[in-house]
């Protein structure tokens, strides 16, 4: 179990934090998810437990954009504001990089390709990093998003028909 949780725990941090924007957040909605799915699938056999643990991490970033939801919107009925958003560490540039004009290149591209995946709908953003960063099979995929396989993929076309438009002058 630990070997398993020490796998998926960065790319969940990763999808998290894309999610909800927020490094602490980020990290809580990754330690609910897992003390969730050990609570709960512990017992499961072990090729479940990719699929089982994404289904919780996906459950528990839907509860939170909802919640959040709710509470900017009665922030807003109060006038306050809560524009904080921080860089991790992944942002810093390598100072003993061999090319930096290539690694300035590729960063420029990670951070284009990262700003076009916060702007995109959140079922085909999941759908879409369910599938090429995790990959997870279709039918796996809707069985942790709680939709159909045809939906899988319609979010995903759809996810990298826009990724295509909005990155086509950044990639290299």
């Amino acid at each position: 179990m630990d070997t398993f949780l020490r796998s998926v725990e960065r790319p969940a941090y990763r999808m998290a934090l894309m999610a909800c924007r927020n490094r602490e957040d980020a990290l809580d909605l990754v330690q609910d998810a897992m003390c969730r799915f050990v609570d709960r699938y512990s017992g499961k056999p072990g090729e479940e437990w990719k699929s089982l643990f994404y289904t919780v991490l996906h459950n528990r970033i839907a509860d939170h954009l909802r919640r959040r939801a709710v509470r900017d919107r009665l922030r807003g009925w109060f006038g306050l504001s809560d524009d904080g958003r921080e860089e991790g560490p992944e942002s810093f540039p390598d100072a003993n990089s061999p090319d930096p004009e290539r690694e300035m290149c590729l960063d420029r591209a990670s951070r284009a390709l990262e700003r076009a995946l916060e702007e995109l709908p959140f079922r085909q953003r999941q759908a879409f990093l369910l599938r090429s960063r995790e990959e997870l099979g279709v039918e796996e995929t809707a069985r942790v998003m709680g939709c159909s396989a045809g939906s899988v993929k319609t979010h995903c076309s759809r996810a990298v028909q826009a990724l295509r438009e909005k990155l086509g002058e950044h990639w290299p």
